[in-house]
């Protein structure tokens, strides 16, 4: 087994790493002065299984280049399979035509993949679970929702919980979460009544008096979070906080974060902090390393990778 990484996310590649006790691969990617993108292997890959860790996160159009050429570059020296390891999936959220003349870009980008020589992908938290169905190659998507729970038995364990979807297409992960924590749900019912007037939400659910988690797969603007939080604390919930798989957390989210009724943001690193998320006092990371690592060992091994969901 090799593991090869891209620049999107390092820090986490190398913790992959040191739980399997396998080094990195030695390989350089680097851009000519036109910033086109060149992978360069340095050791021989030839008849192995090899894992490219790479998440598609901002600059995702960049990142998710340096995945196919690198993808390429393994398949045109010979390795026996190579699989895309893709902690965070970027375009997941293009997954239908919302409109008319409107891409499915999540489906281009399952051929980009299968075309540059992926055999098998290996992913986490899929923002629409029939993505998987876009590849004509093998698909794992993990769930974070193992972690997620651990961290909430050990900092919120005592108290009176909801978990809160913060709106109805989330709700299938939300009752999974509440399930496995023997807690109720209730769900953010959404609505804007007509374009130029802000948000109505309604709750769905008893929260007064008791600790909200809100929890979701994508954290981007962090408009969504911080308005539900609001909207629990303003029906009475004793705290609000959130646990999201995916940090993406750009332009304003952070400081929309630190300035909301969040009492934690709780995100994976699946997508690598930036300085503003590091020094925030609100937003805390927990590793997919063992996860991530424990699903590649047992890919290569050709064990079981569904007990990784319990």
């Amino acid at each position: 087994m090799k593991i090869l990484t891209c620049n999107s996310n390092r820090p986490l590649a190398e913790a992959m790493s040191a739980y399997l006790g396998v080094p990195l691969t030695n390989a350089s990617v680097r851009r000519f002065s036109d910033m086109e993108i060149f992978v360069e292997i340095h050791e021989n890959v030839r008849g192995e299984d090899v894992f490219v860790v790479q998440s598609t996160s901002y600059p995702a159009n960049d990142n998710l280049m340096e995945l196919l050429v690198a993808l390429d570059a393994l398949k045109r020296s010979s390795a026996r399979r190579v699989t895309a390891v893709v902690p965070y999936y970027g375009y997941a959220r293009q997954d239908r035509k919302t409109s008319p003349r409107t891409p499915i870009s999540a489906k281009l980008v399952a051929n980009m993949i299968t075309a540059a020589g992926a055999d098998r992908v290996l992913t986490l938290d899929l923002h629409a679970a029939q993505i998987q169905g876009f590849f004509e190659i093998p698909t794992d998507n993990l769930w974070a929702s193992p972690i997620l729970v651990k961290d909430i038995r050990e900092h919120r364990g005592s108290e009176d919980l909801v978990i809160v979807s913060p709106d109805v297409g989330g709700v299938l992960r939300a009752r999974e979460i509440a399930r496995r924590l023997d807690a109720d749900l209730a769900i953010i019912d959404k609505r804007r009544e007509r374009a130029g007037v802000s948000e109505v939400m309604n709750i769905i659910g008893d929260v007064e008096g008791r600790l909200c988690i809100l929890v979701d797969d994508i954290v981007d603007s962090a408009g969504t979070l911080c308005n539900a939080a609001a909207a629990l604390i303003e029906a009475g919930a004793s705290g609000a906080y959130a646990y999201v798989t995916h940090g993406v957390l750009s332009g304003g989210a952070v400081a929309r974060v630190a300035a909301s009724p969040i009492g934690e943001l709780v995100v994976t690193d699946s997508i690598v902090a930036t300085e503003a998320v590091r020094v925030a006092h609100n937003i805390r990371q927990l590793t997919i390393a063992p996860l991530m690592a424990e699903a590649i060992r047992r890919i290569s091994e050709a064990r079981s990778v569904s007990s990784l969901f319990n």
